[in-house]
C-alpha cells in the first residue's frame, strides 16, 4: 500500500514540477519581443526627438499604466486595445502614414508587436522605443533614466 502511495506521490510532485515549469516557458516566451526590423530609439533620445517635434511619440499602454507611472512628457497616451487605434493613430498623424510614429510602452515587448502590426498596416515610418517606460534588456527605461513624465487624468 505504501509503495502505491509514494508512486502516486511522485506523479503528483512530477505532474506539478511539469505545470510550473510550463508557466515559466509561457511566461518568459510572452516576455520576448519579436525582432522589429524598423528603427529603434533609446528612450533619451525619443524623448529629445518628440520634444524637437521630429517625431511623435505614443505611449501604448493603459489608463492604468498611465496613471502609476505619469506618461512620458512629450509623449501621447493611446491605449493600443482600443478597436479604432489605427483610426485614432491616423487623426494624430493628420493621415499621414509617413509621419515618424515612435512607439513607447512598458517593457519594449507590446510596442515591437505593435510596430510590425503598423508597419503591415501601411505606416512605413514606425520607430520601436525597445526599453520602455520601466527598462529591459534593451536598456533602463524612461523612469530609471529620470526623463520627465506628466500626471494622466482620465478623461470623464
Amino acid at each position: 500500500m505504501s509503495d502505491k502511495v509514494n508512486r502516486t506521490r511522485r506523479w503528483v510532485l512530477f505532474g506539478g514540477a511539469a505545470a510550473i515549469a510550463t508557466g515559466f516557458a509561457i511566461r518568459e516566451h510572452r516576455l520576448i519581443p519579436q525582432d522589429y526590423a524598423g528603427g529603434q530609439l533609446d528612450v533619451a533620445e525619443a524623448y529629445k526627438q518628440a520634444q524637437s517635434g521630429d517625431i511623435l511619440l505614443v505611449d501604448i499602454r493603459t489608463p492604468r499604466e498611465w496613471q502609476a507611472t505619469g506618461v512620458g512628457d512629450g509623449a501621447h497616451p493611446l491605449d493600443m486595445r482600443r478597436e479604432d487605434f489605427i483610426q485614432a493613430l491616423e487623426r494624430l498623424t493628420d493621415g499621414n502614414p509617413e509621419t515618424p510614429v515612435a512607439l513607447i510602452c512598458a517593457r519594449g515587448v507590446r510596442s515591437a508587436r505593435l510596430s510590425n502590426q503598423l508597419t503591415l498596416a501601411g505606416f512605413t515610418n514606425i520607430i520601436d522605443v525597445p526599453e520602455g517606460m520601466l527598462g529591459s534588456a534593451a536598456g533602463p527605461g524612461w523612469m530609471r533614466v529620470g526623463l520627465p513624465v506628466k500626471s494622466y487624468k482620465e478623461d470623464t
